[in-house]
């Protein structure tokens, strides 16, 4: 059993989740839990979001997960800085022996999530074990390594999946008796959405869970880019070594299942007149006059029958769907199994941004990836770009997918509930 994450590498195919002495936040040095928590880094999309977290208290997570400076250097210097000085201060504190750590989120509509975060092995072998379905963008790995390197911490854990056996695996009894105890802390977000955390530390438990998850495959379920750092971190050091590992949230979704829902895509400089009128003759286009709620009703069931796509940013909604056969036909890559061809993104991506728009997909000037419906829809209207608003995929589909090593558009599902930033933290140092 590994207690300190720098184990030799291992042949075992599977999941092999090890504990970790997680960086918590003194609870007496901060004005909440709460306060200090954020969503991850790239669903802070509200036009005042970030001013918000950074002004809910001094110490909140954003200051590390996004700080603020004019240069990418500067940014990552002043996020190391911050992290030192509050271990300095006693704000952030590790706890005293290594852990897996159970953690629940639950919200008002009877919504009950449980998982482990703990250190996931990175290194050799993990093809075929952890499996994305996203492509990534080169620039934000670059980025959120280089804020890697510099804090020399796991700043947030991404969300991974697996089919477990439901409440008769090992592994989900283990979360569900622990879960009965008194928790390390328990807080409410504004969202709603309660969270608590239990840390686990019997070596008889541990190695009940590493048993339970060896054979198992996860899916990456949110963070693709933060699993690509640490695949190129871990490309970057010698092994063994803490680099080994990077910090995860776990869930069986045999037993707790997640919601499923878009990305939305907000092209900047495009107006929505524009947009359309590139449209003509391509795809069925036809105007609502219909709040938010009723256009994305529509939207669904126009997504019944094939691809469809809500469009915004006028004061108007717009449903685009019907495409012609004969334009996917000469867009969409023919060597690709049918259920990515036909998925909305692919459409997207390889036929209206590629060759009907013109507008390069990793380029942060021309097009951004947003999860709030509200948020995109407010930003294309005040900016005067063009909101596409995306039908969510189904879990099963991507997971088909995956497990075929075919990989979706980037930003093409957002599950959740996501893991709240700034509850636990993995520094590599310790």
């Amino acid at each position: 059993m590994n207690t300190a994450g720098h184990a030799p590498a291992t042949t075992r195919p599977g999941l092999e989740l090890t504990p970790f002495r997680g960086l918590r936040y003194d609870p007496d040095r901060v004005g909440s839990l709460a306060a200090v928590t954020s969503p991850p880094y790239d669903v802070v999309v509200r036009p005042d979001g970030l001013h918000h977290l950074q002004s809910a208290d001094p110490y909140n997570i954003v200051r590390l997960i996004l700080p603020q400076a004019e240069t990418p250097s500067a940014r990552n210097k002043q996020a190391a800085e911050t992290l030192r000085r509050w271990l300095s201060e006693g704000v952030l504190a590790a706890d005293p022996e290594p852990a897996l750590y159970v953690y629940e989120q639950r919200d008002g509509d009877g919504m009950l999530q449980r998982g482990l975060i703990g250190a996931l092995r990175v290194s050799e072998p993990t093809e075929g074990v952890v499996l994305p379905h996203e492509d990534v963008m080169p620039h934000v790995v670059a980025d959120r390594a280089a804020l890697m390197r510099a804090t020399s911490a796991n700043l947030e854990p991404l969300l991974l999946t697996y089919r477990g056996d439901g409440s008769t695996a090992a592994t989900t009894m283990l979360i569900e008796r622990v879960a009965e105890r008194p928790p390390l802390l328990s807080t409410t977000t504004e969202d709603g959405f309660g969270h608590r955390l239990w840390a686990v530390t019997d070596p008889d438990d541990l190695a009940r869970v590493q048993g339970d998850l060896a054979p198992h495959q996860a899916l990456i379920a949110d963070g693709h880019h933060r699993w690509a750092t640490y695949r190129r971190l871990r490309a970057e050091h010698p092994s063994p070594s803490a680099w080994d590992y990077g910090l995860v949230l776990l869930v069986d979704t045999a037993r707790y299942p997640l919601r499923v829902r878009a990305i939305h895509r907000l092209l900047l400089g495009l107006p929505v007149a524009e947009a359309l009128s590139a449209l003509d003759g391509l795809f069925r286009v036809r105007r609502l006059d219909l709040p938010l709620t009723e256009a994305l009703e529509a939207l669904a069931d126009a997504a019944c029958e094939g691809n469809a796509f809500l469009f915004a940013g006028d004061g108007a909604f717009h449903l685009v769907d019907r495409p012609d056969p004969a334009l996917l036909a000469r867009t969409i890559p023919a060597e690709h199994p049918a259920a990515w061809r036909t998925l909305d993104a692919t459409v997207l991506h390889a036929t209206l941004l590629e060759h009907v728009w013109h507008i390069p997909e990793d380029s942060p000037a021309h097009i951004a990836y947003i999860h709030d419906t509200v948020a995109t829809v407010e930003k294309a209207e005040r900016d005067g770009g063009t909101a596409v608003l995306m039908h969510p995929v189904r879990e099963e589909v991507v997971r088909d997918l995956a497990r075929q090593g075919v990989t979706m558009p980037r930003k093409s599902t957002s599950f959740g509930p996501k893991p709240a930033s700034g509850l636990v933290l993995r520094a590599l140092d310790l």
